[in-house]
């Protein structure tokens, strides 16, 4: 299977990708892009390092300039993007992935991501090919600059809580631990767990997309009952959080989306906000309730991105845990998430379990995955012939295939195909439990026949 995935470049470390490659990949990321002067950053996986060297050799060779900004998450990669105006960014990361996984995300000028339909698919040409260009004859320089300080200043600027709040953070031994600074000073306090740099990640995979991975901050909570406002959980390289209630219970991260977008829209009114085309109608209602302006995206960072940016939206969310802000140039901030949460919940004067209380009022089925052996295609132009001769449905190919009834039958469903695997993935939500699970078991029977 490519290393040169949809949205960024990814395998296992010494058997899928190694220095070597990573030389080459730099070489092609300055051929194809055409950049002078580049920030690079990396993750503190084991590996990180010496990719880290491997990609700004290869850099350096084609007479590029490096702005090596160290240690970092992926949100202050973007920051220094935006800041420090290089012609484009590297995040040496594997994100989520566990400890024997690498890569790397690639960004032009103003944290613009290149991905597989911008880019990634010409550099692997180009690397395939060894079309890597020509050793310039002054090799570009490697300057150590430190935007820590800098970024957490700007992340600061978000706190405007109406009282002080005590948090649990879970950073899971990753780069949360980097976002973590922007705390300091605030009355945004925190105990936290695992917050030691450790690319092995011994205590469990940072990745607060799987729940068995949020029992430790769960406990934490459970065993202290009132002393927390809520909990967060960093991802491997920060730019995605899962957040809890008071009570150690797990929180949508549609209904962040929500919350989070109601903060932003008390100082920009009529602006757009977006959420991703899984997320449940509350996310849309609620955005709208706010005053907002709230737009559908489809799945995947690079397209978010894009939209936002075509919308000069102030926000948006995604289901997996990313909260994109156009303040942090239109790219992930999980910290800047951390405060908008608790800017609502220091206003609200009530427990956060009891504003996220009236969002849960839909049946969602979450996302269900079908290994198949017809064609994935195949299957997405039957659900779209099925739903388009019923007059009671609204059928769009935004992201695979979206039939919405909400307002006739009281159910939406997303059909899409997964970009690595032979997967179908449907996701769900009716009015009422009886409703989702009629539809979800009739969408599965075509999915599966």
């Amino acid at each position: 299977m490519s290393i040169f995935k949809a949205y960024d470049i990814r395998g296992i470390y010494g058997k899928d990708l190694g220095e070597a490659i990573f030389e080459k990949i730099a070489r092609a990321y300055a051929k194809f892009a055409g950049v002078k002067k580049v920030v690079v950053a990396r993750d503190c996986r084991k590996s990180s390092d010496s990719l880290f060297a491997a990609f700004c050799k290869g850099l350096t060779d084609v007479g590029v300039d490096v702005i090596d900004i160290g240690l970092a998450s992926t949100p202050m990669s973007y920051f220094a993007n935006g800041t420090l105006k290089p012609d484009g960014s590297v995040m040496i990361t594997a994100s989520h992935n566990t400890k024997e996984w690498n890569g790397c995300k690639l960004c032009r000028a103003n944290a613009v991501p290149i991905s597989g339909a911008t880019g990634i698919k010409e550099i692997e040409k180009l690397v395939e090919t060894g079309d890597l260009g020509e050793d310039a004859a002054v090799k570009g320089k490697v300057e150590k600059v430190d935007i820590s300080a800098q970024y957490a200043a700007h992340v600061k600027t978000f706190a405007h809580m109406a009282r002080p709040l005590h948090v649990a953070m879970d950073f899971g031994n990753g780069m949360g631990i980097a976002e973590a600074a922007a705390f300091a000073g605030t009355e945004l306090t925190y105990d936290s767990l695992y917050g030691e740099y450790d690319g092995d990640f011994p205590n469990h995979p940072a990745n607060p997309l799987e729940r068995e991975t949020l029992a430790d901050l769960q406990k934490l909570i459970k065993a202290n009952p009132g002393k927390y406002a809520f909990g967060v959980a960093f991802d491997g390289d920060a730019d995605r959080a899962g957040f809890l209630d008071e009570n150690g219970e797990i929180i949508p991260m549609d209904f962040i989306t929500a919350l989070v977008s109601q903060d932003l829209l008390k100082a920009a009114p009529g602006a757009a906000c977006f959420f991703d085309l899984r997320s449940s109608k509350v996310a849309e209602e609620t955005i709208a309730a706010a005053g907002g302006k709230p737009m559908m995206s489809r799945v995947g960072h690079s397209f978010i991105k894009a939209q936002m940016r075509e919308n000069d939206a102030i926000f948006a969310g995604e289901l997996s845990g990313h909260y994109y802000f156009k303040a942090n140039f239109t790219a992930e901030s999980s910290s800047m998430a951390t405060f908008a949460l608790a800017n609502i919940v220091s206003a609200s004067g009530k427990p956060l379990s009891e504003l996220i209380a009236p969002l849960r009022k839909y049946s969602q089925s979450g996302e269900i995955n079908t290994k198949t052996k017809t064609p994935p295609a195949q299957i997405l132009a039957k659900i779209k012939a099925v739903y388009s001769a019923k007059a009671s449905c609204e059928v769009f190919e935004l992201d695979g295939v979206s039939v919405d009834a909400w307002q006739t039958e009281g159910w939406w469903a997303n059909v899409r195909m997964s970009n690595t695997e032979p997967l179908v993935r449907l996701n769900l939500e009716g009015k009422t439990t009886q409703i989702m699970e009629a539809k979800r078991d009739e969408f599965l029977a075509i999915i599966r026949a």
